[in-house]
């Protein structure tokens, strides 16, 4: 049986995932999501179809759903999503199910992975400890092993997040904080572009790393200095901020936000290179 996992990475933690995943079952291809947005239709023939990518602000990342909505699955006889997360509840799977929904498919299982976070501008955000990757990692493992199994006896397991904090006990003050997030993240990325977001300080020695790993083409190098071009739209998924090797690039103080990424360290996922990360575009 066939399978094709595409995947979405920015720090490293979902492309971490997915290649322990391509390990464990036999004929599995690995297929950035990032390299197929400029099609107009993809398609696969693959019987078994997996999507894993990171939640960003509690929903689905922006060029993962615009990917699902153009992607053929007529193939597919069993459908699988891996969501990894710092934690919180999310909304990913509702989204994906109801793109497949017109598609005629659905999701069979998804599952949902908590990994260390990645977003150095939120106050309490603490650089995680060798022995906190470590503990990850031993996690991430052990989670792969169950998922491989269900994957690949295709059993239906549409498991509910016991592990999500939630904002609040009540269920409906949840749907509601998801739908706010949701539509904000809409505006911040599909319609504002996320303009003057990020910066780089003076620390910045013009290497080029935020360029090569702006997974949405954002970054142009001018003059030995990274420009976020306002004609093209972030992706938000903080790769620039994560890898460089200065730690030079900064996320701007905002009027809904206090960022903090000038006092912190960075975390990219210790098994994924800035070259991995930046291999997402290649077609």
């Amino acid at each position: 049986m066939s399978t094709e996992i595409y995947y979405f990475s920015g720090a490293g933690n979902s492309l971490h995932v997915a290649r322990e995943l391509q390990k464990r079952i036999p004929e599995t291809r690995l297929i950035p999501i990032v390299s197929l947005l400029s099609k107009d239709i993809a398609k696969t023939n693959a019987e078994t179809v997996g999507f894993v990518f990171p939640i960003h602000g509690m929903t689905l990342p922006v060029p993962v759903k615009k990917f699902i909505k153009k992607l053929e699955v007529s193939s597919a006889k069993y459908l699988f999503a891996i969501a990894t997360r710092g934690g919180t509840i999310h909304n990913g799977f509702t989204i994906i199910d109801n793109i497949l929904k017109k598609k005629g498919k659905g999701l069979d299982s998804y599952f949902s992975i908590t990994v260390l976070s990645n977003d150095p501008k939120l106050e309490a955000w603490k650089c995680p400890t060798k022995e906190e990757v470590e503990e990850m990692g031993i996690t991430i493992q052990t989670r792969v092993d169950g998922i491989q199994n269900i994957v690949q006896n295709n059993e239906v397991s549409r498991e509910n997040d016991l592990d999500g904090v939630s904002i609040s006990h009540n269920p409906f003050l949840n749907f509601m904080f998801e739908k706010i997030i949701h539509l904000a993240m809409k505006y911040l990325v599909e319609i504002k572009g996320v303009n003057n977001y990020f910066y780089a300080d003076e620390k910045c020695i013009g290497c080029g790393t935020c360029e090569k790993v702006c997974l949405s083409k954002k970054i142009k190098l001018v003059g030995k200095k990274p420009v976020w071009q306002n004609n093209v739209k972030c992706y938000f998924c903080y790769a620039c901020l994560n890898y460089c090797p200065r730690k030079a690039v900064q996320i701007k103080d905002k009027w809904y936000m206090k960022s903090h990424t000038q006092t912190k360290g960075r975390y990219p996922h210790p098994f994924a290179t800035a070259d991995e990360i930046a291999k997402q575009k290649m077609k």
